[in-house]
């Protein structure tokens, strides 16, 4: 079910609970740092964790606090949202030798919001409740201004317990709680289903202006006609943009989709289930991390047509003939 709250006066609580929790996040990246600086502004107390050094500073810049590891940063924390980048490192995060599993205090939550496969969701879980921790399995959508705005759309799924607790970080750094059901694995089920579509869409989006331009059509003209027709889609109007003005400085990477697309065709081969649409996709997004475009935006996936036939994207966008 979906929960949202508006902004500003009159904000719909997640919970109850009058007992602000002190929260970290690992994982200061574009998503992170928004949602920890989001949840700063709100008066929460806030202790961040990366490895960058550049991260880290950014944090303390707006007045946030660091911890040098997962477990420090336990320690200090009622609340520890994990917002890495993949399973190997959620893994590090929470169970490895300075894992935050060692330091989190007994009836502490952790709110992992990585995008993992649901088994592995599920497994996390398991291995957290035998150490009498909660998880909230809480994906997170909506992107880095949406992060910083606090903003994000969450998709979780947990236990009653965990929600309560969960509440007041909800409450900062989302608009909307889809509350899904009570264990981990629902969560990162319902992330699936959207990162299907969203590199699909994304892959088309750049499939699609990149005949526009083969055909001689002029890409903003493109892309003025598309938005305003039935073709639309919410990633070709947020992502080409990007191609036209040739910034790929990355808000969400070609590599994130290579992963993510990835977790969606093993996810159906252990349903024995084919995903041909998605498969197509992801293989647009591997060439593209394959001729060096992987840590690029990720509507970098269209320079794979300008490789493949010889288009000619806005100047910026060239990629100095390489």
């Amino acid at each position: 079910m979906g929960r949202a709250r508006p902004h500003g006066g009159g904000r719909q609580q997640v919970s109850d609970s009058t007992t602000k929790p002190r929260v970290g996040v690992i994982g200061l990246g574009a998503m992170g740092l928004g949602s920890a600086t989001a949840l700063h502004e709100r008066g929460l107390t806030v202790v961040g964790c990366d490895v960058s050094a550049a991260a880290r500073r950014a944090f303390e810049s707006v007045g946030g606090r660091c911890a040098a590891n997962p477990a420090e940063l336990a320690e200090q924390c009622d609340v520890v949202l994990v917002v890495v980048v993949n399973a190997a490192q959620v893994e590090q995060v929470l169970f490895g030798e300075q894992g935050l599993a060692h330091a989190l205090a007994p009836g502490g939550l952790v709110i992992q919001c990585a995008t993992v496969a649901p088994s592995l969701a599920e497994r996390l879980g398991a291995r957290l409740a035998e150490r009498d921790l909660l998880m909230l399995d809480a994906p997170i959508s909506g992107g880095a201004v949406k992060a910083r705005a606090g903003q994000l759309s969450v998709m979780a799924s947990g236990s009653e317990e965990a929600f309560a607790k969960a509440g007041p970080v909800l409450d900062a750094m989302a608009a909307t709680v889809h509350r899904l059901g009570d264990s981990p694995g629902i969560g990162s089920s319902m992330k699936l289903v959207n990162q299907l579509l969203a590199g699909v869409h994304i892959a088309a989006a750049a499939e699609a202006v990149a005949l526009g331009i083969r055909m001689g059509l002029e890409p903003r003209r493109v892309y003025e006609v598309i938005t305003q027709s039935a073709g639309n889609s919410w990633m070709f109007e947020n992502r080409v943009p990007h191609i036209l003005e040739g910034d790929y400085t990355p808000l969400s990477a070609v590599d994130i989709f290579v992963k993510d697309l990835n977790i969606v065709h093993e996810t159906g081969r252990e349903l024995a289930m084919a995903t041909p649409i998605a498969a197509s996709a992801l293989q647009q997004f591997t060439a593209a991390r394959g001729v060096g475009f992987g840590r690029e935006d990720d509507s970098a996936v269209i320079k794979v047509y300008q490789r493949l036939s010889g288009i000619v994207l806005p100047e910026a966008a060239n990629d100095g003939g390489q």
